[in-house]
């Protein structure tokens, strides 16, 4: 597979270099990090905000937790709050997770952590769940015209409740298989019997 049409065509008239990244299906920022063996610093995370009564986009590090409360300040806001996938959905007009990086494609003012500037090059999303775009990030900054503030907190990377889960069952289980298989008894020793002498 490769990016979306209207994502690679968006890019191609921005006269940057990227760099498309075909990997296995991702649906978290931390799952890209471990697919593509990258830092969680060098995955760019998007979220869509409502500030008042309008939508913003904005990006962070992967190792970085939101905060809305810089994020009000940042956007001299009244009330900021991230809105359910359905609202998102409805408002942006586009099917389930395939939200991307760019937030001027989607018409959408961009809001990035300045700790993004602390590497060169990040990962951002195309809206695929199997296609990433490897680009400078000064370049992004740039083509987005996006305006950057300290937006973010230290904390590290949450996984998600549903990834959770997921992960207690499959361990449940593989504890269930090995509860279930015998345990073996040691095989005994052979011992190689003396040769007589003659």
């Amino acid at each position: 597979m490769s990016i979306p049409k209207k994502i690679k065509s968006y890019l191609d008239k921005q006269n940057i270099d990227y760099e498309e990244i075909a990997h296995k299906t991702v649906y978290t920022a931390y799952d890209a990090a471990q697919t593509l063996k990258k830092e969680l610093k060098e995955i760019a995370k998007n979220l869509i905000i409502k500030a008042d009564n309008t939508y913003a986009l904005v990006v962070v590090p992967a190792d970085k937790k939101l905060d809305l409360n810089k994020i009000k300040k940042a956007l001299k806001a009244k009330k900021v709050s991230i809105p359910s996938e359905k609202v998102i959905i409805k408002v942006l007009k586009i099917k389930p997770g395939a939200v991307s990086s760019f937030g001027k494609l989607h018409k959408l003012e961009m809001l990035v952590d300045k700790a993004m500037l602390g590497t060169k090059k990040a990962v951002f999303s195309t809206g695929s769940v199997t296609d990433s775009v490897f680009i400078k990030v000064k370049d992004f900054i740039q083509m987005e015209e996006a305006k950057m503030a300290d937006i973010a907190m230290k904390g590290g990377y949450k996984i998600p409740k549903n990834t959770k889960r997921k992960m207690i069952k499959v361990k449940k289980k593989a504890a269930a298989k090995k509860k279930s298989f015998p345990k073996k008894k040691p095989a005994k020793k052979k011992t190689a019997a003396k040769k007589k002498k003659r």
